[in-house]
């Protein structure tokens, strides 16, 4: 071990190499983004591990993310069942800390749910649920998406000045991790998407040969006979094409040339 390597112990009793600590992280970070198979188990894995690094004793933590994606349903994940709940409530209030952050892309500090007089309905219900501080950090990406970190402590005002720092900078590197999960995701998306049009494109061919075949006519004509009968019927043409195949060889699955 270094000797200019700093040891301190922690509020919570264990030891922290300062100045390594947020490099462990994000090496653990990126290590969890080629290990997960999607985005959403990524969020979980990730919001896991940054409510584990800010609870300390008597101050458990829970941690939710939000992040909306372009044009795709929003990944919301989370720590433990508590952060789930309140995440749910908020987005089905419609208003909240978390949705301000995110909607404001600025840091929204609650420091005590119980006299805060925003979002009445909802910190109402979140100091029900035994809440007594909400920090939100929003995520600053590249990546055409906004997700915010959802953190959440059992006592008023269980977010310090430092562990606020902490919480932005443990989000700051997430938000690199996130950026290149959701990189990932897209192009397995867009291969998913090719495979799906290869494989329309290989049944409508094989529909239209066997069409073309029955009728003795060109590849114009039957194409145009498959997509007459396709509005006639109101069935999208790769329906029609892949039947036309069934009723002929009883084969289901036609494969394709596309490799991955």
């Amino acid at each position: 071990m270094s000797d200019n390597v700093e040891i301190r112990e922690t509020p919570a009793g264990g030891l922290e190499q300062a100045g390594t600590g947020l490099q462990d992280f994000m090496l653990l970070l990126q290590d969890l983004v080629l290990e997960s198979s999607d985005v959403r188990n990524f969020l979980t894995e990730m919001a896991t591990i940054i409510a584990g690094r800010l609870s300390r004793d008597g101050n458990r933590i829970s941690c939710g993310i939000t992040v909306v994606r372009h044009k795709r349903p929003a990944a919301v994940a989370s720590s433990d069942r508590q952060a789930q709940s309140l995440d749910e409530l908020q987005n089905s209030v419609g208003d909240g800390p978390c949705l301000t952050a995110l909607r404001s892309a600025t840091v929204v500090s609650v420091p005590d749910t119980g006299s805060d007089s925003r979002w009445p309905k909802y910190l109402r219900a979140a100091s029900k649920a035994k809440i007594g501080s909400i920090l939100a950090v929003p995520m600053h990406l590249q990546n055409q998406a906004q997700a915010v970190v959802n953190l959440y402590s059992p006592t008023a005002h269980g977010f310090s000045p430092e562990g606020t720092d902490e919480a932005e900078g443990l989000t700051g590197i997430s938000a690199k991790a996130l950026d290149l999960a959701l990189n990932i995701a897209h192009l397995r998306d867009a291969r998913d998407d090719l495979t799906a049009a290869m494989k329309s494109r290989t049944v409508i061919d094989t529909a239209i040969g066997a069409i073309m075949a029955q009728n003795r006519c060109s590849r114009d004509a039957a194409f145009q006979i498959l997509v007459k009968t396709s509005s006639h019927r109101n069935i999208k043409l790769r329906e029609l094409a892949a039947a036309i195949i069934f009723s002929i060889s009883g084969e289901q699955e036609i494969s394709t040339t596309y490799a991955e």
